[in-house]
């Protein structure tokens, strides 16, 4: 039962700062060009939609270094994750780390 408690604790603690590092929603930094995602055709047509969440890590000079999935339908994850690596964010001091949402809706 000890054990049981502490482990939880231990993953609570490490849950914990791993949210620390990133921010939800958008970075204060400015994107300087923005690529819209292909909605992929199948998808669009059975009306299959949704968010797709992804952690972005931006070098200081606002290339974008990785685009990690984080949820949301792999397919379109990966036609926003192909969309995301194009972006380009205004310069800063420092890399950053944050999280991206973009939604696919069906309907437009």
């Amino acid at each position: 039962m000890i054990a049981c408690a502490t482990a939880i604790l231990v993953i609570a603690c490490c849950a914990k700062a791993a949210l620390s590092e990133t921010k939800d929603g958008t970075s204060d930094r400015k994107i300087v060009t923005r690529i819209e995602p292909e909605y992929p055709e199948t998808l669009k047509r059975l009306y299959i939609g949704g968010l797709v969440r992804m952690e972005v890590v931006v070098d200081p000079n606002g290339k974008v270094e990785t685009v990690t999935l984080l949820g949301g339908n792999p397919v379109l994850g990966q036609s926003a994750m192909r969309a995301v690596k194009q972006w380009k964010y205004a310069p800063s001091d420092a890399k950053e780390k944050f999280v991206v949402q973009l939604a696919f809706d069906s309907h437009r």
